[in-house]
Parts: C-alpha cells; sequence; structure tokens
C-alpha cells in the first residue's frame, strides 16, 4: 500500500510540473496577449482613465447595485492576495535561473496580465448571481452561467471545486514558519520541532482567524488599510537601499535591459530568459486564473468598464511595482549568482542582510509578515466563494473553520504533494477562466466602445 501511495504522490507531483510548466503560461500568457491586442493595448492607452477611475467617488461607494465593498476596497483586497511569498521568493529564484534580464519580461507579462484583469474586472459587474440566501455574488461561476447560459453550469461547478483546493493558503503558512525559524527561532538556539511549529500553526491562526470570521467586509477593511501600508513601507525601504548603493543603480538598469535582449549565448537563451520572467510574473499576479473578479464582483460599483479600468491596475502594482522593488536589492547584491538549488527566500533574506548590515534580514522579515498574512486573509473569500456557490451560504462558516485546521497543518508537514495538488488546480481554475473570458470578450468590447465615447 505504501509503494501505491508513494507511486502515485510521485505521479501527482510529475503531472502538476508538466501542467503547470509552459501548457499554464502560454494560457496565461497567450490568452492575456490576445485580449491585449483585441482590446487596443488597454492597459497602455488607457492607464489614465484606469488612474482617474481609482479616483472617482463613484468608484468608491457610491454604486446602488447591492454589493458588499468598494471598488478601490476589491482592488486593494485582490492585490492583498496577489502580492505575497511569490513576490519575493519566486522573483529571487527567477532571478537565481534566469539573470537580471527577466525583470524586464516581468513588466510584460504585467502589461498582459493588467489586460487580462481589466476584462475580468468588467465580466465580474456585468454577470452577478444570488447566492441561497439572495445575497448578490459575483466571480467566474456567475459569470459562466449568466453570460453563457445555464448549460454551462458544470464548468461553473468544476472551477468551484477547484478552487476549493487551489486557494488554500499552505504556502504562506508553510514558508512563514520556515522564515520565523531561519531568522529567529535556530540563531536563539531552539530547537525546531513539530511542537513549536504546531504553536506557530495556533498563533497564526489567532490573527488570521480575528479577521476572515468577520467576513469580506472585515476582509476589505483590513486590506484597504494594511496594503497601502506593506507597499509603501516596502518601497521606502528599497529607497533606502538604493540611495545607499546609488553608484550601482544605473548598472543595475542596464543588467536588466542587456539580459532581456542579450543573443550572446543564442536564441534559445534568450527565449528561456523572456519566459522565466513572464512566467513569474503570470504567477504572481492571477490574471486569468478568477480570483480577482470574486472580489470585484463583491464590489458595489455598477459600471462593468469602470471596475474593469480600476482591477487592471492590480498586476501593475504586484508585477510591476513589487518584484521590481524585490529585484534592484538582490541584483545590487549579487548573491543569486551561481546557486544550484536557489531557495527565493533566503536568497533575499541575504541580500538584505548584505546591504543594510545587522538590520536588513529583519526588516524584510516585517514584510514578508505583512505579505504572508494579507494573501491569507483574501485567500479565504476565494474559498468562501466556491463553498457558498457549491454547498449554500449557510454552510459557509463550516470552511472557515476548515481553512483555519488547513493553516495548522500547513505549518507542520512537508508540503510537495500539496503545493504540487494545490498548483494543479490553479492551473484547472485558469482553465476555466480563460475560455469564459475569451468567449465573452465581444461583449466587453462593445462597453468599451460607448464608455470611451463619452
Amino acid at each position: 500500500m505504501e509503494d501505491i501511495l508513494n507511486g502515485l504522490s510521485e505521479w501527482i507531483v510529475s503531472v502538476s510540473d508538466t501542467v503547470c510548466g509552459y501548457p499554464y503560461f502560454f494560457l496565461l500568457i497567450g490568452g492575456g496577449l490576445f485580449l491585449f491586442l483585441y482590446s487596443g493595448a488597454v492597459s497602455i492607452k488607457r492607464l489614465p482613465w484606469a488612474m482617474r477611475a481609482l479616483r472617482d467617488k463613484q468608484a468608491s461607494d457610491q454604486g446602488k447595485q447591492s454589493g458588499q465593498i468598494s471598488s478601490v476596497q476589491a482592488l486593494l483586497s485582490a492585490i492583498a492576495a496577489t502580492v505575497g511569498m511569490g513576490n519575493i521568493a519566486g522573483v529571487a529564484i527567477a532571478l537565481t535561473i534566469g539573470g537580471p534580464g527577466v525583470v524586464f519580461w516581468m513588466w510584460v507579462s504585467a502589461l498582459v496580465g493588467m489586460s487580462t484583469k481589466f476584462f475580468e474586472g468588467s465580466l465580474s459587474i456585468m454577470y452577478k448571481g444570488r447566492d441561497s440566501a439572495g445575497e448578490v455574488q459575483g466571480g467566474p461561476m456567475y459569470i459562466i452561467t449568466k453570460g453563457m447560459g445555464e448549460k454551462w453550469k458544470p464548468l461553473a461547478v468544476a472551477f468551484s471545486i477547484f478552487g476549493l483546493v487551489g486557494t488554500l493558503c499552505f504556502m504562506q503558512a508553510n514558508q512563514l514558519v520556515e522564515s520565523v525559524t531561519t531568522v529567529f527561532t535556530t540563531p536563539m538556539g531552539i530547537e525546531n520541532t513539530l511542537m513549536l511549529r504546531f504553536i506557530m500553526g495556533l498563533v497564526m491562526v489567532a490573527i488570521v482567524g480575528a479577521v476572515i470570521l468577520g467576513g469580506i467586509k472585515r476582509i476589505a477593511l483590513f486590506a484597504s488599510r494594511i496594503v497601502p501600508v506593506m507597499v509603501i513601507l516596502y518601497l521606502i525601504l528599497v529607497i533606502i537601499i538604493m540611495a545607499m548603493h546609488f553608484r550601482e543603480i544605473p548598472g543595475v538598469f542596464g543588467q536588466i535591459f542587456e539580459g532581456a535582449f542579450s543573443m550572446k549565448a543564442g536564441f534559445g537563451a534568450f527565449a528561456f530568459v523572456a519566459l522565466t520572467g513572464a512566467r513569474r510574473a503570470a504567477f504572481v499576479n492571477e490574471a486569468g486564473v478568477g480570483t480577482a473578479s470574486m472580489m470585484h464582483g463583491a464590489s458595489k460599483n455598477t459600471d462593468p468598464i469602470r471596475e474593469g479600468l480600476i482591477a487592471m491596475l492590480g498586476p501593475a502594482i504586484d508585477s510591476g511595482l513589487v518584484c521590481t522593488l524585490t529585484s534592484i536589492p538582490i541584483i545590487i547584491a549579487g548573491n543569486y549568482v551561481g546557486l544550484s538549488d536557489p531557495k527565493g527566500l533566503f536568497v533575499a533574506l541575504g541580500a538584505w542582510g548584505q546591504l543594510l548590515p545587522g538590520i536588513g534580514h529583519l526588516l524584510l522579515m516585517v514584510i514578508v509578515f505583512f505579505f504572508a498574512f494579507s494573501t491569507m486573509f483574501s485567500y479565504s473569500y476565494y474559498g468562501q466563494k466556491c463553498t457558498n456557490y457549491l454547498f449554500g451560504a449557510h454552510n459557509v462558516k463550516w470552511y472557515n473553520y476548515y481553512y483555519l485546521a488547513m493553516i495548522v497543518v500547513a505549518a507542520m508537514i512537508p508540503l510537495k504533494l500539496m503545493v504540487s495538488i494545490m498548483d494543479l488546480a490553479f492551473a484547472l481554475m485558469a482553465c476555466c477562466t480563460m475560455f469564459t473570458i475569451i468567449k465573452l470578450s465581444p461583449r466587453v468590447k462593445e462597453l468599451m466602445k460607448s464608455y470611451f465615447k463619452k
């Protein structure tokens, strides 16, 4: 029996590695590129409109349609979910594998992802439904059934099932524990035992539970406060590092552009760098996965295009700004070069410790805490939405207890198999969402024409 289970585990990991590799990348980037071109480069051409929409009072709190939160709160809550460990550990690994040139292709991927998020946000307002309690809800499951018809309900059910698995925060909880033990407890001589990890898991449950048990309004309220603070704090700290090493900044951006277009090692190496950077950004911003439309579907906003414009700012912040902020100190430090088995978070901690001796790694740990917990808060809402659709609004509370219990589990066990299952679920969520977005994209384009004529 043990051999069968081991064989099954290896098969799941192998399938996940295959599906979540280039097939997943081409689904998100290829589909996003189509939407970018089809929309007339909305992420570039309409960026000023998006900034104005963000300041529009109607986008904040004046919508008349039923909803739970404002458009700005929806944006910040979606960013809270996407700005996480991937923005630090994932970027460090990408730099180790592909060099500084990957950063440029992260920017390109962010522009493509912004177009996808524009369509996601617009469709989330165009097609809302009601749950078993009569509350207005949004997300891919409602976009599918309301936009394409009840005959497509099996696709909506499939998305919700995949969402229940994909939105568990095993990675964030586990990596947070690993970070605390590496930076704090182990240097203090405290042994990394199962009991210690269990206690850390309970602490995380207490923090996360205090927020998510209050529902979407508390999650959105917390996100609207924590996201600006954590991004601005990160920006300030990186600016300090850049000021201390200002002579090296031109060289950093020189390495980024040179590495992005270098053909010294042949076209294959160039393509590898481009795909590594774009793939990392696509994983970070979750454009096309469907999570953002669940959050924006809770908005009170009544104008689909305005919501889409606000939604598309998400990838600009997480894949554009935050990933760049992570890459600059690591490139300056240069400690990512030549590593055969990189552990992204340790590379980032090493860089900050090198550039800000004595306190750098501690300051980055503060950022890690912000990023990890913000993700855990928002991801719980996505799981609630999927539970609501599958089992009814009255059963959502049981999902919250299940979600909190899984945080303790994640703190205690090796995660390779579970992470592979979660990654595979994310890829399957993206298949459902991207198919729906592309199929319904002509309806969004029709609304775009009238909106931008005003």
